[in-house]
């Protein structure tokens, strides 16, 4: 069904190596109140994650992950026991443990690679959210933003296609599935400047519905490279702005730290 009103899924991060907010929310605590603090805001969904998606961070693995949310997860499910929440991981361990403390979404950057993974998605009913990400060795390359090689937006949209081929064969009701373009998931500046001027004729190039894609560029170098902003700036107000744009094309879906 068509969204009636923009949907946001307020990240929460539980690393101390992000890019935007790493290390201020590893007290369960601390978490619980900001998911609650984002609820109150317009939230509708808090996307809980542990390992950081930087490029170039150190991947970590599914014990150590499951050590950081799990405190903050019983917390947040005792406190807000009616919110929605999304578990972004790529490690099915991660997930089936989080699907156990009644986790509604999976949130998967390396796009249900993983056969365990996939069969996971393929056996529950939970949402899942299934993001171009291009890594190597458990993480996001680091690309190069000075590279200034001309782009087009065709093997985005093709590797974004091979997700949805990969989901759709496992026979996974396409109602449960979003997919996440993913900017700046090892990828240049220019590369996201061409899967977002593409925006437009995305959903008819993929033959996907508008309202199944999630778009998730909050804080990220896409942003203040759009802007030409340098240093340590806060982007949030920038990220709305093109939340805007994207709103007036009919994507309804957004992944933000600040609603």
């Amino acid at each position: 069904m068509p969204l009636d009103e923009p949907l946001y899924l307020a990240v929460l991060n539980l690393t101390p190596d992000s890019f935007s907010d790493g290390g201020l929310f590893l007290d369960p605590a601390q978490a619980a109140a900001h998911a609650i603090q984002l609820l109150a805001q317009g939230a509708n969904i808090v996307d809980i994650g542990a390992e950081s998606t930087r490029p170039g961070s150190q991947p970590i693995g599914p014990q150590e992950e499951w050590r950081r949310i799990e405190p903050a997860l019983s917390l947040l499910k005792k406190t807000a026991p009616d919110c929605i929440l999304s578990i972004d991981t790529r490690h099915p361990e991660v997930a089936h443990q989080a699907l156990n403390q009644g986790v509604d979404i999976i949130n998967d950057i390396a796009g249900f690679q993983n056969a365990e993974m996939l069969d996971l998605a393929s056996g529950s009913n939970c949402g899942l959210i299934a993001t171009r990400g291009r890594m190597t060795d458990g993480r996001l390359l680091a690309p190069d933003y000075s590279d200034l090689s001309p782009r087009s937006a065709d093997e985005a949209v093709s590797e974004i296609g091979l997700i949805q081929d990969r989901l759709l064969s496992a026979d996974i009701d396409p109602e449960r599935i979003v997919l996440d373009p993913g900017f700046g998931f090892g990828t240049t500046f220019l590369e996201d400047q061409a899967i977002w001027n593409a925006l437009p004729h995305l959903p008819s190039l993929l033959n996907w519905p508008i309202e199944r894609f999630c778009i998730g560029i909050s804080r990220k170098r896409f942003v203040a490279c759009t802007f030409e902003i340098s240093g340590n700036i806060p982007l949030d107000a920038k990220t709305a702005e093109m939340h805007k744009h994207a709103m007036e094309i009919g994507y309804k879906i957004f992944r933000t730290h600040a609603v």
